[in-house]
């Protein structure tokens, strides 16, 4: 008698299901603070599919966690060779020139995502990161309407109202760099940045 080798539909979903709930989750270790073992999981993961656009972007984010910024940098740039505008990988890249102090290159990157992304998941973080550089390369204006930008998506983090604060302030724009820090000590009383900064500018409007 011949042994049936017909295998039931059931069976096969209730397999790929088991073995979808034991597959190790690089975006989930991720979340969990668990950096190295994402990296381990992408890297796995890409070996198998150089393709997996997910796995090449949770390893550039777990990288930069790490403060990798170099191997970020790299693997942001291969992962470009598969797909040159998925902005997750351009704001990875972006990140990376940005921690790297690569100011010319971040700011590259980060204009293409804000073109390609103008209301993309990380694009509040995008213009505060874009406002730093601007202090960085002395240009006051320019980190304002960043920073401006940052926290129109991003109304509630005191901190970036204190450097849109600071940008005015260097930038000689006292009345609005007060009601800037203003804002930020309405939201975090003690933030020392913003009282010191409201401090000195309270000086030089009075004096």
């Amino acid at each position: 008698m011949k042994q049936n080798r017909f295998i039931p539909l059931f069976l096969i979903i209730a397999a790929a299901t088991v073995f979808a709930q034991t597959r190790p989750d690089a975006l989930k270790e991720y979340r969990a603070g668990n950096y190295e073992r994402a990296v381990e999981i992408c890297r796995m993961e890409l070996a198998e599919t150089p393709g997996n656009m997910d796995s090449h972007t949770v390893l550039g984010w777990s990288l930069l966690r790490l403060g990798k910024n170099r191997e970020a940098l790299d693997a942001g740039i291969a992962a470009m060779n598969q797909a040159r505008y998925d902005v997750r990988i351009i704001e990875i890249v972006g990140e990376a020139h940005y921690f790297l102090g690569n100011n010319r290159d971040a700011l590259k990157y980060f204009e293409e995502y804000c073109v390609l992304a103008p209301t993309g998941d990380r694009i509040a973080l995008v213009y505060f990161y874009m406002g730093e550089i601007f202090i960085r390369l002395g240009e006051y204006n320019h980190a304002d309407m960043a920073f401006t930008t940052a926290v129109y998506h991003s109304a509630n983090t005191a901190k970036w109202w204190a450097r849109l604060g600071y940008a005015r302030e260097m930038a000689q724009d006292y009345r609005y760099s007060l009601e800037a820090y203003d804002k930020a000590l309405q939201l975090n009383t003690a933030l020392t940045e913003a009282l010191r900064g409201r401090e000195r500018v309270q000086e030089k409007m009075e004096g």
